[in-house]
């Protein structure tokens, strides 16, 4: 188990074709506790990726530090899988060897990781695909193996960015579903990043709501009360949900609009 501070981080990129220096997120002061799920929304443009590779180490912050169990990050965070919007899968390798990947980096031998593999392949529910190579597989096929390459290495940290986004409704509620269950009683510290605040509540324990940008930070933190085990294709007809959904949105609703309107200064949305 492993939590996540992020102490005062901000982040800025250089200047291009003489402007200033643009600043993506300022001051984020934020603690995800050890094996809690949570998620990160915002409208688009607010610096929710830059605060994910910051915490997965691909970013060093300008300003301020990130905190794993107290100590601050260098480097790569060793300790985190990552899930990318788009998938990492190596179109020549097939599903058994897509998720044997990280085993093999670390050096596992070849018997061990495969059987390894088998075993993540059987829990995704992808038995029978294991020779299949990643365009002979549907789009949730694809997720599917992804999130056995990512699971395989059993980080304590697990970074998520829109993971099922570009997949339909019904798979999408499907392998939200499927995702609990793996992480439910697993010990792992989750921060979830997506556009879908439907999602974002179904999933967490906490939704924080980040700024419109330039220079985002957190406007908002809600704890989300519904029962675990949650049944997720059910969940959110149930008025418990509507109420959190409700609460939320109207801080969320206030940051789109800001940057919607900072994007587009001759609109008006309320006319």
């Amino acid at each position: 188990m492993a939590e996540i501070t992020l102490d005062g981080i901000s982040i800025s990129y250089p200047a291009t074709n003489g402007g200033e220096p643009y600043t993506a997120i300022r001051d984020v002061r934020m603690n995800v506790p050890a094996g809690r799920f949570v998620s990160v929304v915002g409208p688009t443009g607010c610096g929710k990726s830059t605060l994910l590779n910051a915490v997965a180490g691909l970013i060093e912050p300008s300003t301020g530090q990130v905190l794993i169990d107290g100590q601050p990050l260098r480097g790569r965070n060793a300790r985190a899988g990552y899930l990318f919007q788009q998938d990492g899968l190596l179109p020549w390798k097939t599903v058994l060897d897509n998720v044997a990947l990280g085993l093999q980096l670390r050096g596992v031998p070849t018997e061990e990781r495969h059987e390894r593999a088998r075993d993540w392949i059987k829990r995704v529910g992808l038995t029978g695909f294991e020779r299949s190579y990643p365009h002979q597989l549907s789009g949730g096929m694809r997720r599917r193996t992804s999130v056995a390459q990512t699971w395989i290495v059993d980080p304590d940290i697990l970074l998520m960015d829109e993971p099922f986004g570009a997949l339909d409704v019904q798979t999408r509620q499907i392998m939200e579903n499927e995702l609990l269950q793996l992480w439910t009683g697993s010990g792992k510290t989750v921060l979830f990043v997506t556009h879908d605040l439907d999602e974002a509540i179904a999933l967490s324990d906490e939704v924080v709501v980040l700024a419109a940008g330039p220079g985002s930070h957190p406007v908002g933190r809600y704890e989300v009360t519904l029962d675990r085990p949650r049944d997720l294709l059910n969940i959110r007809t149930q008025p418990a949900f509507t109420e959190i959904y409700a609460s939320i949105w109207a801080d969320l609703r206030s940051e789109v609009m800001t940057s919607y309107e900072r994007a587009n200064p001759q609109a008006h949305l309320d006319d």
